[in-house]
């Protein structure tokens, strides 16, 4: 379901977002969301940004993670994990 390879590679880059990374992760792996409104219900900050992506704020919004979650089949996908200056760069957060 994650790739705990890519949360832990950047966590060793940013040792203050391990922490709140690694409960994120924890979290998400127990639920079986069944609907887009379990989803907010469990990360009322999450953002839909089309296309089946998800960003999750971290750590206060220091970080961003960008997600393809797929509720229906049970699918979370990380597909980016950076800090919020490195995700205010991304021009096509839809297609990532």
């Amino acid at each position: 379901m994650l790739k705990f390879k890519l949360l832990k590679d950047f966590a060793r880059k940013h040792p203050d977002a391990a922490d709140p990374l690694m409960r994120w992760a924890e979290f998400v792996e127990k639920i079986e969301w069944k609907s887009h409104a379990e989803l907010k219900q469990a990360f009322p900050s999450a953002d839909y940004v089309g296309n089946d992506r998800y960003v999750f704020n971290i750590s206060g919004n220091k970080f961003r993670l960008v997600t393809i979650v797929v509720v229906f089949q049970g699918f979370l996908y990380i597909r980016f994990v950076g800090t919020h200056a490195e995700y205010d760069k991304i021009k096509d957060i839809k297609n990532i």
